[in-house]
């Protein structure tokens, strides 16, 4: 499941959630009686910084945003709205999803052309976003690393989700980005695949049965409620939550699972690919 897409116009920003964190933020400085300036010399920002986060040009990390509740005195008003301020970092067609990913006690990926998003080193999330055709702009690409980095703090969540990724052979062979961003990627994918929640698992070409040759999907179970799929190509999403297509996806990747190589030939087969090159 991976957050790439076109963007018209810089991370969708100027809309929605961001204009209203803006205008919070300007009318509490000003309560404050602090001109931008002051501000960023409170919490370590440029004025110019201040200002494109009050016009909703720029997304502000949670770090900026707790130190501005607590400077301005904004009483938790500011940091409350970290969450759905975070959420816009991503396209809007992803952004269900995310969140849906974030609170997920248990993950099930199959993907076909990319490693997913959660597995990405930092220079190969930039070597594909670069890659994007129509171009995206340096701005945006920087973004974009640092909001798909950001969900990698899936590994770090206690109680740890369990999480599955069936990977199709073409995915770890393909050199994206040049040889030595597929070294590192491959390397941690070896790591992460040593995690006692992550089970990796490579489905090899020679398979004559394949049960996704539909193509990649992904399934999420909440804490509370049903489990959903996601879906994504070309920019384009869709979230599954009808009971029996559900269920069919399920019982797929049931299927994929049986069909690939088991997690410890997988890592054999990515240690393997290492030392040929």
């Amino acid at each position: 499941m991976d957050d790439e897409v076109q963007q018209p116009k810089e991370y969708e920003v100027g809309t929605g959630m961001l204009c209203v964190f803006g205008r919070q933020l300007k009318l509490f400085r000003e309560r404050a009686g602090l001109d931008r300036a002051g501000l960023g010399s409170l919490t370590g920002y440029s004025a110019s910084t201040i200002a494109s986060f009050e016009q909703a040009r720029r997304i502000p990390q949670p770090r900026f945003i707790d130190q501005a509740d607590e400077v301005l005195g904004a009483g938790g008003v500011l940091s409350a709205s970290k969450e759905e301020v975070a959420r816009a970092q991503y396209p809007a067609f992803f952004r269900d999803a995310a969140k849906l990913e974030a609170e997920a006690v248990e993950l099930f990926v199959y993907e076909t052309h990319v490693v997913n998003g959660l597995l990405q080193t930092e220079e190969y999330t930039r070597a594909l976003l670069g890659m994007r055709r129509p171009l995206l702009d340096e701005a945006t690409i920087e973004q974009r690393v640092v909001a798909r980095l950001a969900r990698q703090k899936i590994f770090d969540r206690w109680p740890a989700p369990l999480l599955s990724f069936v990977m199709e052979e073409p995915v770890v062979r393909r050199p994206l980005g040049g040889e030595q961003v597929w070294r590192g990627q491959l390397e941690q994918l070896l790591l992460l695949g040593q995690k006692r929640n992550v089970e990796l698992q490579m489905m090899p070409l020679d398979r004559q049965d394949n049960a996704g040759v539909d193509g990649a999907f992904t399934l999420l179970n909440p804490r509370q409620g049903q489990q959903v799929g996601y879906m994504e190509a070309q920019g384009r999403s869709t979230l599954v939550t009808e009971r029996d297509a559900v269920q069919a996806l399920s019982a797929r990747y049931g299927i994929i699972r049986a069909q690939a190589l088991t997690p410890s030939e997988s890592l054999a087969f990515i240690e393997k690919l290492l030392g040929e090159r």
